[in-house]
């Protein structure tokens, strides 16, 4: 066992498995990197089938949402498959999806395969939720947030190399990034079936399956009515909403008021990875002493603000410096509000509910990426290239507010 020292209040030495965490960082790049390299293609994928610009905004956001809405279904069931079977095997299903999603979108040939491609890959979209909580298994609680940190700066990495490799291999053809995006997930597959120790003691799994629990909209009511993570939630759900709308409309709106080819979309998308390997290698572990998660995490949310309205401004200017300061600034709140809100919500329950409430996490994640997206895709059209970021910049000002003055208050 590789050593991890930490000296709490009680100056207990705490340890964490080698091989399990080198497994959950490998697979947090992985993802980053499959998840990132399709972005800056996917409205060059959608544009031989529609019509007009508009139509292709609609698309782009409703690819978007449809995957959110399987998430959202798939995501408990997951996630409690996952507390009751451990999370090796759940894991590597999870993965295997992807890796035919990003086949299937790929071969394309109509805008139902493109929707299919989604489809299958939303199903199996559980990948994330329980690496989260491989992580809450081998990391001790006063050492989450750290560790969730660097997961995220992993990501990060991913991110970094994944958009600009996506718009770099684009030039070959729109599918080609598609193609590498499901040969490394199932690389990562194949790593995970040989290497990938399991993390969850079968004498801390879930004795018994209820349909309960496998219900999400049973399973968001239970988690909701906890008063400890009720107010984190709603908070984290306004936020999301909006995060779900940039995410979806971002391609588009880059290439319409930008005029910009896939490579410069993908840089772009660049930037926010690379804001995370800054946060969570230099500044995160800063912040970590002299604030608490909530802290953290509200500070990361005002920086949200500010980099919405930067981008909103960009558009309303057609100034594109602009939009490139407006990202970074973003980026810098989401790559601090992320670990912090998932140090939070690990703290909150023990090891037999992880699985539960990452993937009951997910699933509200994933209703706000299905609002979002849908919302975003409307104004986009009707109001503006603008209106999505100042939708950001008003529902984060709700989102500060909610959890300011929840009941979460001492973590």
């Amino acid at each position: 066992m590789f050593k991890f020292r930490s000296h709490n209040e009680q100056n207990i030495e705490e340890t964490v498995d080698k091989k399990a965490l080198i497994f959950g960082i490998v697979s947090m790049f992985l993802c980053g990197l499959g998840f990132t390299i399709v972005a800056p293609v996917v409205p060059f994928l959608v544009q031989p089938y529609t019509r007009t610009p508009g139509e292709q905004a609609i698309v782009v956001t409703l690819l978007t949402s449809i995957y959110a809405v399987c998430v959202f279904f798939a995501a408990p069931v997951l996630g409690t498959l996952s507390d009751k079977y451990g999370r090796r095997p759940i894991l590597l299903v999870c993965l295997l999806g992807s890796a035919i999603g990003y086949l299937v979108l790929g071969m394309g040939g109509a805008i139902w395969i493109l929707f299919a491609g989604r489809i299958i890959d939303g199903i199996t979209g559980g990948d994330i939720s329980t690496i989260l909580a491989y992580f809450a298994d081998i990391i001790p609680p006063k050492q989450r947030t750290k560790y969730f940190g660097w997961a995220s700066a992993v990501v990060g990495v991913g991110t970094v190399i994944g958009p600009t490799l996506g718009g770099l291999l684009a030039k070959v053809g729109y599918s080609v990034p598609m193609y590498f995006g499901a040969i490394i997930t199932l690389l990562n597959v194949v790593y995970g079936f040989f290497f990938m120790p399991e993390s969850l003691d079968k004498n801390n799994r879930l004795k018994e399956i209820t349909f309960v629990r496998l219900n999400p909209f049973t399973q968001l009511a239970n988690i909701l009515s906890m008063k400890s993570l009720k107010m984190l939630l709603v908070s984290a759900f306004l936020l999301w909403i909006p995060n779900g709308s940039l995410q979806a409309i971002f391609p588009q709106l880059i290439m319409d008021t930008f005029s910009f080819q896939p490579a410069l979309i993908g840089l772009m998308f660049s930037i926010i990875g690379f804001q995370d390997i800054i946060s969570q290698g230099f500044i995160m572990p800063k912040l970590l002493i002299k604030l608490s998660d909530k802290q953290i995490a509200i500070l990361g949310m005002f920086s949200e603000i500010i980099g919405y309205s930067l981008i909103a401004a960009s558009a309303l200017f057609t100034f594109y410096p602009l939009f490139i300061a407006g990202m970074f600034i973003f980026g810098f709140g989401d790559s601090i509000f992320g670990p912090s809100f998932n140090g939070m919500l690990s703290k909150s329950v023990d090891s037999s509910e992880q699985g539960r409430i990452q993937g009951g996490s997910q699933s509200i994640q994933a209703l706000a990426r299905m609002i979002g997206p849908v919302i975003g895709g409307q104004i986009y059209i009707s109001l503006g290239h603008a209106a999505p970021a100042f939708m950001g910049m008003i529902l984060i000002v709700a989102a500060i507010v909610v959890l300011y003055k929840g009941t979460y208050v001492n973590i």
